[in-house]
């Protein structure tokens, strides 16, 4: 049994992940503000002997003795994580900086959840791991994009100058149950609105694309990631390299949910990327990985959710 926190876990993947490493027989201590998390995606876990929270800021110092740290705490959508530009960097570095700190400290293994926003609005697609990125230091965006290439810049540098076991994925696009009905995606916002029949909101004219990853094969990415010999630090891209245009996925929502809702379009916001799409080469050698689900079958799934929740 190994001990494992979790910072940023009773989020929407950090909560997943929760649920999957208690399952496989590990103590699991997950760490949340609830700045963007919420109490009802860990509740269920409460009970468990071997499940442990602590309110916490990872801005600040964290003690405790633990086997592996998964580094997930951070707002990931443009909605809340523009809310507080500073506190956002603050996160990824300083945040970054703690964790780092004490897996230094106690030995541990720790993993990084970067983000394909590392590569901003990419000039090159699909993305391969070695791309650097096309990313705007002073836009809107900024806080997030440069935050988490920031924390990917910390987790190497403690690799080479400490030798400390460090893992480092980039999770794109990724839907699922418990997403926050409020977090400004396009997959929440499209299946709330269908759900509320207002109007589906499509910015700019739909053509951009994205590449869509179920939470439960992107929880496997990530376990399998933990899972390697040292040495393998990555960065690794985790998502779907199926391409969806946000008009194609508007429409398949509409279907899905029967919905009576009109696709209506507004300005797209500034350094909206055109297009997204992971190179997983890596994962499929390295790991073994690929998502397994398709975007039909998931849509459905966090429809399910989204009914319950909304009480719809």
């Amino acid at each position: 049994m190994k001990r494992i926190i979790i910072t940023g876990g009773a989020g929407f993947i950090g909560s997943h992940l929760c649920e999957r490493l208690l399952k496989e027989g590990n103590e699991v201590i997950c760490v949340d503000n609830f700045f963007t998390g919420q109490k009802r995606n860990i509740v269920h876990l409460l009970e468990n002997p071997y499940f442990e929270f602590i309110r916490h800021d990872i801005c600040f110092p964290l003690y405790v003795e633990v086997d592996e740290i998964y580094n997930l705490a951070c707002p990931a959508s443009p909605v809340h994580y523009q809310f507080d530009p500073v506190q956002t960097t603050k996160v990824s570095v300083s945040g970054s900086i703690n964790m780092l700190g004490l897996a230094k400290r106690v030995k541990a293994r720790i993993l990084q959840a970067s983000t394909s926003e590392v590569y901003g609005d990419p000039e090159v697609h699909p993305q391969p791991e070695e791309y650097w990125g096309n990313v705007n230091p002073i836009g809107p965006r900024a806080c997030y994009d440069e935050g988490k290439r920031c924390a990917e810049t910390l987790f190497f540098d403690y690799y080479r100058q400490h030798n400390l076991d460090i893992k480092v994925i980039r999770i794109f696009n990724t839907y699922g149950p418990r997403m926050h009905p409020n977090d400004g995606r396009v997959v929440s916002n499209f299946i709330v609105q269908a759900l509320k029949g207002e109007d589906i909101t499509i910015y700019g004219d739909g053509s951009q694309t994205r590449s869509f990853c179920f939470v439960d094969d992107l929880v496997d990415g990530i376990i399998k990631m933990m899972a390697t010999e040292k040495g393998v630090t990555g960065p690794i891209n985790l998502g779907n390299p199926e391409e969806f245009s946000i008009l194609e996925l508007a429409e398949m929502v509409i279907k899905l949910t029967k919905t009576k809702s009109k696709i209506i379009f507004k300005p797209l916001p500034k350094d909206d990327p055109k297009r997204r799409r992971p190179e997983i080469t890596k994962a499929k050698e390295i790991l073994n990985w690929q998502p397994s689900i398709p975007l039909e079958e998931g849509l459905k799934r966090t429809i399910e959710y989204f009914k319950t929740t909304l009480n719809l």
